[in-house]
């Protein structure tokens, strides 16, 4: 990928911080962000220059955000050369989706037994905002939205650890779910799942939340996969 062409929007003023563990997480969180929504696309070399100009920063607390990505399977460091942006294969889909299935399950049932009142709210008013992008066939803030009920759903689960874990895959699964051409009919049905979820929230039903949970995941799994095999076919 060419140093001088990349379709970046200028960041946030948030983005950019004095305080260095903040300016860390942001690092981390801005360019993740460009290779879950495609910006660096499977396979790319990172450009380094662009990226710490882009965020006002040196190469030195660029590099330990890309390790940082690196860890979580999102990057690939070349020695000596950088950084490449990974790609995701069939076998990745299928020993990431059960685990990442089974953490949420728990943190459905957890979430049941921790919920408060205020935290079913959040809830409740994000699965209607993401409704609201769904009739409007608005796929980018729908994603956006959908990840963070399924983070907020994390939260309420009331475990460090459970967090800890569903955050070292989470980079890799949001952009599995991201890149997936979704048809019109497992998108219907993604959103019945989450009307299902929020039932199951609303009646504190751990079970059922972690039942659709899984089978939520698992459906998205072979969506993911038909993509990549159609991928694979046209290369």
């Amino acid at each position: 990928m060419s140093d001088t062409v990349l379709p970046f929007a200028q960041p946030d003023s948030e983005s950019r911080s004095s305080d260095g563990s903040t300016l860390h997480g942001d690092l981390v969180a801005n360019i993740r962000e460009l290779i879950v929504e495609g910006d660096l696309e499977p396979g790319a070399k990172v450009p380094e220059r662009i990226l710490s100009e882009r965020y006002g920063v040196s190469r030195t607390p660029l590099r330990e955000a890309l390790k940082t990505l690196a860890s979580e399977g999102l990057l690939e460091l070349l020695p000596h050369r950088g950084a490449r942006v990974a790609r995701l294969t069939a076998e990745d889909v299928d020993q990431m989706f059960p685990i990442m299935g089974a953490l949420e399950a728990l943190s459905g049932e957890l979430a049941c037994q921790n919920l408060t009142e205020e935290q079913f709210a959040e809830i409740q008013a994000l699965h209607y905002q993401m409704v609201l992008h769904y009739t409007r066939r608005e796929l980018k803030p729908y994603f956006q939205v959908n990840q963070e009920i399924h983070e907020k759903i994390l939260a309420a689960s009331a475990n460090p650890l459970l967090l800890q874990m569903y955050q070292t895959l989470s980079g890799r699964i949001r952009r599995a779910r991201y890149v997936a051409n979704m048809s019109s009919e497992r998108w219907s049905q993604a959103v019945k799942e989450h009307e299902e979820m929020l039932n199951a929230l609303a009646a504190r039903d751990g079970t059922a939340l972690a039942d659709v949970l899984k089978r939520h995941l698992s459906n998205k799994c072979e969506t993911v996969k038909s993509h990549l095999e159609s991928e694979n076919a046209e290369s």
